[in-house]
């Protein structure tokens, strides 16, 4: 029997995927665990794997092309076998909620190693039951769905503006990419249900754009990458969401800059960033009143200290997170960051690799700043904004010295770390920093 491929949930905060190209072509022989495409999701491009055995009858979704998680991207039989019904009545699987459902179960303490608790992609009910897929494995494998399964309710991922209005996925989706309204377009379907050929009607007469998208002459409009859309989404939700408060020293780093230049001299290659990382899991393990995370079900308190790292991407950013850092030293911590920086700016992070922990670290030294205030990115309760090392006047024993000092301002979830909590952890940081062979090389 044909059965449907359906867009896998490849990361935690996953809602659509992009086909970013496929290893088979139609009438290909497909074998369990053939890696039949790569997606690309908000944060990696991820394999995608057959289960069962069969011929490529038909892609339903061509290179470039992009859909929400649970909906049907290839279908996969027998060679002459109908598929028609599966196009016809093929479901929506709906993208992940934005909260938890009711049910879920409170995160285990031996999931406390910083891992988030992931929403799965719900399912037909009439269909085999499809699982969340694993955020371990290196691939993906995708599942496949019954083509005797009925079509599903007309729920869907999108805003809830646009579920209010009754249109079918596809509509949707192309409201969606197009920058249209759904509640602005008339629907001549079964019930004023908004479908395919509405949407297209109106893009034919130029219809509205997006309130605020419109380009004005000479100006571009770049579509939004997964990666940014969900940058936005992630940030906004954090910002309302997360109750921050602030807190700011300014940092003597003169021991730690001639402890790294020594090191240099003899062929190191530790950066500041991994001295300042060091410190935070070192700070971490001193005040764990600061090592947990807020969540609806209880406090996450965290027993390793998961430090994140920024990563400026070409498009975007992400935070790979260094396990245990405490029981790391700094070389070994300097050559983790450059391993994840690479396998991040490839875009070949694994969910696991850059998901969880409770603390991050935001440096923007490199670009000549001098302080900033970074957003923190949930499930951490606390990031760390760093500026750059630069020569200021300082009182020194009564004295006046010219000495290397950085700022630093420590973004804090006041649902889980109080004021006072937060200028412990800063605390150890700074005097750890201060005394830069405390943090073990």
């Amino acid at each position: 029997m044909a059965v449907s491929i359906a867009m896998p949930l490849l990361s935690p905060t996953m809602t659509e995927g992009t086909i970013a190209r496929w290893n088979k072509k139609e009438g290909d022989a497909v074998k369990s665990g053939d890696a039949l495409a790569e997606v690309e999701t908000d944060k990696a491009t991820l394999d995608v794997e057959a289960y069962d055995e069969g011929t490529l009858l038909k892609i339903v979704v061509p290179a470039g092309g992009k859909v929400a998680v649970g909906a049907p991207i290839a279908i996969v039989g027998k060679p002459g076998e109908d598929f028609a019904a599966l196009l016809t009545a093929a479901p929506t699987a709906p993208a992940p909620a934005p909260a938890p459902a009711p049910a879920a179960p409170a995160p285990a303490p031996a999931a406390a190693r910083g891992q988030t608790v992931q929403t799965p992609a719900a399912a037909s009910p009439a269909t085999r039951q499809v699982p969340p897929q694993p955020v371990k494995p290196l691939t993906a494998p995708t599942r496949m769905i019954q083509a005797a399964a009925p079509a599903r309710p007309a729920t869907n991922g999108f805003s809830e503006p646009a579920a209010r209005v009754r249109s079918s996925p596809l509509a949707r989706r192309m409201a969606r990419d197009s920058g249209l309204e759904l509640r602005g377009i008339s629907g001549s379907g079964p019930g004023g249900r908004v479908v395919k050929r509405d949407v297209e009607e109106l893009l034919a007469r130029g219809g509205p754009a997006a309130p605020g998208v419109a380009p004005a002459m000479g100006d571009e409009l770049i579509p939004l990458s997964n990666m940014r859309r969900v940058i936005a989404q992630r940030l906004v939700e954090a910002k309302r969401n997360v109750p921050h408060f602030y807190l700011t020293v300014e940092i003597d780093m003169e021991r730690a800059m001639a402890l790294r230049t020594e090191l240099k001299e003899g062929g190191s290659g530790i950066t500041v960033n991994d001295l300042i990382v060091r410190a935070c899991a070192l700070a971490l393990v001193r005040v764990p009143q600061a090592n947990r995370s807020f969540t609806e079900d209880g406090m996450l308190q965290h027993h390793a200290s998961d430090v994140g790292v920024a990563v400026a991407l070409e498009d975007g950013l992400i935070t790979p997170v260094v396990r245990s850092a405490e029981q790391k030293t700094v070389s070994q911590i300097s050559a983790e960051v450059k391993t994840l920086a690479e396998r991040a700016r490839n875009r070949k992070l694994l969910p696991e690799e850059y998901t969880g922990g409770s603390m991050a670290v935001s440096n923007l030294g490199m670009y000549g700043v001098d302080e900033f205030i970074a957003v923190i990115n949930p499930p951490q309760s606390c990031i760390l904004a760093v500026g750059a090392v630069a020569e200021r006047p300082a009182a020194v024993a009564g004295k006046l010295e010219v000495r290397k000092r950085m700022s630093a301002t420590l973004s804090c979830d006041h649902r889980a770390i109080d004021g006072a909590t937060g200028a412990k952890l800063l605390a150890e940081i700074k005097a750890l920093l201060e005394k830069p062979l405390a943090l073990g090389f």
